[in-house]
């Protein structure tokens, strides 16, 4: 009994040391691998990823990568050096050497931090040699975007170092990481990017590298970006950007069939280069602080502006849909629309004389559009209810929204309700139609932005639905399969009442029918479309001031099966077929045909700038005003 008893506790023993040895074992090795990046002894190397080439809709290269070289530093391990010597190798400052070290300590005493960036190849030849001296610091090679062309700065977008905020909110970006920061750069980071790869050096307790660490196991291969395709017609766009050189506006181009935007221009512009390599933050600043110009602000996506007579055409199908008019109804125009009890005048430059809506179009009549407004909220026992109505139906074009769209940036618009105008203006609910009758003719608190006005010019060569603008075409040569951008979006307005608003547009381009763009024809291209003029206001020294009219125009051509459908904004520019309407013919031409027969328009659009205007506000010189 007492040999069985010695025998079980020899054996217990046993077992007990054994499971403890095997745990302590098992857990070491994972208490190892869990905690080894955070082991001092451990370096971390890291190989970072060619970032996705992005090319245009046919196939052209628009951007890919080069070489780039930064100086890291690991506080830790820097050692007395010359300070003079270094700064004179990397071109900088005694000044900027302590700025630079300084930030490195605060952000981490032994983790690598960028100390200058993005050298170039030269410089880095000849540093190479030298590094030894400096310990503590490193060249850590990158690749940087290499632009195959000067256009769609505000299409493309740049990439910028990750700064606090995004390492916080990203944990697995590095310091001096680069990460996309507008346009596609910023849609697609995730599929550009790639990831880093990553060596666990081994060092022993005087900082001797003894080898890999676990013999690798924990290393990982960098894995390059996704190669994307985007909807852009890099042609069509550096046209539309020549064409508004010396002005100022937004261009936005859309496939009605499929919406992918061909073009998205936004004036002025910039080379997209300028951003990349070490003169991209003062280069950056430079235009970051332009308040005047603004060619940082993508005036196609973020500018909001009164649509002007263009809007008619979607008064026309609200009213039309609401039953409050047929084709045939007619108003006559006694240059204007005369109402209230005052007797007060909306003016107009149809000529005068009965109109319908096919003509009220062609001629851009506010006598017709004001009364067929009026009919539509005077359907409902109160304005409100009839504001509500017929805001509904003009926001199934998709404005007063955004579209959900991969673009980077975007504004709302805005559609007023009913409930706006009461909550906003007349708090006692005691309004009438009247208050509100420039919306009729797109003024009053309508506002859109290019490419909304782009949308709903598509939905209405479509005949009453459209596809949620995109910009992403094909992501590692597979097409995209996202139902959001290939179903389409329909409107409350029944399919045939498209026809007669569709006929007038075609008509603004009929010399026979008096059209308000009879001149701006282009031979063997049916289009249709529809002039637009926008009051301007703005505040000078604090007092509201109007400024010379906007430009506006919106098309779609062929007439049938529509290839494309644009939306063009001038600002300062008059009325609507002096710049817009120019620009908008040869966008088309030069979409549509490839060439332009059209030269003397294009030399004119091209010859005029309109940087006089701009330059109104400081030179005390008259505004042109269209009454």
């Amino acid at each position: 009994m007492r040999k069985l008893l010695l025998y079980l506790v020899v054996v217990s023993v046993g077992a007990i040391y054994t499971g403890r040895l095997s745990y302590l074992q098992i857990f070491n090795e994972e208490k190892k691998a869990t905690n080894y990046l955070n082991d001092s002894a451990i370096k971390k190397e890291y190989s970072y990823p060619q970032r996705g080439y992005v090319y245009d809709r046919n196939g052209t290269l628009l951007v890919a990568n080069q070489p780039s070289y930064d100086v890291m530093v690991i506080p830790r391990e820097v050692k007395a050096l010359d300070t003079l010597e270094f700064c004179k190798f990397l071109r900088i400052t005694k000044e900027d050497f302590k700025k630079r070290y300084d930030k490195a300590i605060g952000f981490s005493w032994q983790v690598p931090s960028v100390f200058v960036a993005q050298m170039a190849k030269k410089d880095y030849a000849f540093l190479q040699e030298k590094m030894h001296r400096y310990k503590g610091f490193y060249i850590q090679k990158r690749s940087i975007r290499n632009y195959q062309t000067n256009h769609g700065a505000n299409v493309l977008g740049f990439i910028s170092e990750v700064d606090n905020r995004d390492l916080k909110k990203n944990p697995e970006y590095q310091s001096g990481e680069l990460i996309g920061r507008t346009g596609i750069e910023k849609s697609y980071e995730n599929e550009l990017r790639g990831t880093k790869g990553i060596k666990h050096i081994q060092k022993d307790i005087r900082n001797k590298v003894l080898g890999s660490f676990e013999n690798g196991i924990h290393d990982k291969l960098p894995v390059n970006g996704k190669d994307i395709q985007i909807t852009i017609d890099a042609k069509l766009q550096a046209y539309g950007e020549k064409l508004m050189v010396n002005k100022r506006g937004g261009i936005v181009a859309i496939e009605p069939a499929t919406g992918e935007i061909l073009a998205l221009i936004s004036a002025p512009t910039y080379d997209p280069s300028l951003l990349v390599g070490r003169k991209r933050s003062k280069n950056f600043n430079i235009m970051h602080k332009d308040s005047i110009r603004k060619p940082m602000y993508d005036r196609g996506l973020l500018a909001q502006y009164a649509p002007g007579s263009p809007f008619k055409t979607l008064n026309a199908l609200v009213a039309l849909q609401e039953g409050v008019i047929t084709p045939q109804t007619t108003y006559t125009c006694h240059h204007g629309y005369i109402y209230g009890r005052s007797g007060r005048k909306m003016g107009c430059h149809c000529g005068s004389g009965k109109r319908n809506v096919i003509n009220g179009v062609a001629k851009s009549c506010n006598a017709y559009f004001a009364n067929a407004y009026r009919q539509i909220i005077s359907k409902y026992d109160s304005p409100r209810e009839g504001m509500n109505v017929w805001s509904d139906h003009i926001k199934s074009f998709g404005l007063g929204d955004y579209f959900g769209n991969d673009l980077s940036t975007g504004r709302k618009g805005r559609i007023p309700t009913g409930d706006y105008y009461t909550n906003n203006y007349f708090k006692h609910n005691k309004w009438h139609v009247l208050n509100t009758i420039s919306n009729a003719i797109g003024q009053g608190q309508v506002e859109l932005t290019p490419i909304q006005l782009a949308n709903m010019t598509a939905a209405i060569a479509n005949r009453g639905h459209y596809f949620t603008p995109h910009i992403i075409k094909q992501i590692d040569g597979n097409p995209i399969d996202n139902p959001h951008f290939t179903e389409p979006k329909h409107t409350t307005i029944d399919k045939r009442h498209f026809e007669p608003v569709i006929e007038g547009m075609h008509e603004v381009f009929s010399k026979k029918k008096g059209g308000t763009a009879r001149n701006l024809n282009v031979e063997g291209i049916e289009i249709c479309g529809k002039t637009g003029t926008a009051e301007n206001f703005v505040k000078i020294d604090g007092e509201r001031t109007q400024l010379t009219d906007h430009s506006i125009f919106i098309a779609f051509a062929p007439k049938e099966n529509p290839k494309i459908a644009i939306a063009v904004f001038v600002e300062n520019g008059y009325y609507g077929a002096r710049w817009a309407g120019k620009i908008s013919s040869l966008m088309i031409e030069k979409y549509l045909k490839g060439d332009i027969t059209l030269e003397y328009m294009e030399k004119l659009v091209l010859e005029k700038s309109l940087e006089e205007e701009y330059a109104k506000p400081l030179s005390g010189e008259p505004f042109t005003i269209n009454e």
